[in-house]
C-alpha cells in the first residue's frame, strides 16, 4: 500500500462514470483523501462475503469480478467483471452493512481505497459533491435493477415457452 499520485488518481476520478456527476472540483477533492492504492495478484480477494469495513474503492488498473465463492476446492462463480474507472464496496460503504459479494482481482490489477475518516468530513465541507457522488451511485444501482428485470423477463419468457425462445 502506498500513498497514490493525486493528479494521477483525480485524472481517473474524471474518466470514471463517477466523473460526470462530480465534475473537476469533486474529482479533485476526491483525489486528495485517496487513502492509499493497493495491489492485488491474480485470484487475490480484496475482501469476502460478510466482511465489513469503512472503506471503498475505485478499480485503478486491471479488472476485479464480483464472486460468489463456493465450497473449498471449487473456483468462485462470476457474477459480475469491475473495469477501470469502476466503483466497488460503496453500498456497504454507505449504509455501513457488510459485503453481499466477495472481490477477487482477475489478474494482476490495483484499486485505490477511500476510508471513511477521510470522506465523511466532505459531507460538511462539500455538501453538494457529496450529494453528487451519492447520486451517481443511486444511478448505477437503478441500471443494475433495470438489467436485473430485463434479465428475469428473458429467462421468465424462455421458460414460458419450454425453451423455443432465446436468451
Amino acid at each position: 500500500m502506498n500513498k497514490p499520485d493525486i493528479e494521477r488518481v483525480r485524472k481517473l476520478i474524471l474518466e470514471a462514470p463517477i466523473g460526470k456527476y462530480i465534475g473537476e472540483e469533486g474529482a479533485q477533492i476526491l483525489a486528495e483523501r485517496a487513502c492509499c492504492e493497493e495491489l492485488l495478484k491474480d485470484g487475490e480477494f480484496l475482501f469476502h462475503q460478510g466482511d465489513s469495513e469503512n472503506s471503498f474503492y475505485i478499480v485503478a488498473e486491471g479488472r476485479l469480478a464480483l464472486v460468489k465463492e463456493r465450497k473449498k476446492g471449487k473456483r468462485p462463480r462470476i457474477l459480475h467483471v469491475l473495469e477501470k474507472g469502476d466503483l466497488v464496496g460503496e453500498l456497504s460503504f454507505i449504509d455501513d452493512t457488510p459485503h453481499t459479494t466477495s472481490v477477487m482481482a482477475l489478474g494482476d490489477a490495483a484499486v485505490l481505497r477511500f476510508k471513511a475518516e477521510d470522506i465523511r468530513p466532505l459531507i460538511t465541507e462539500h455538501p453538494q459533491m457529496m450529494f453528487d457522488f451519492m447520486r451517481a451511485v443511486i444511478k448505477r444501482v437503478h441500471h443494475t435493477l433495470a438489467n436485473i428485470g430485463k434479465q428475469q423477463m428473458a429467462l421468465a419468457d424462455y421458460i414460458s415457452t419450454a425453451g423455443k425462445g432465446r436468451l
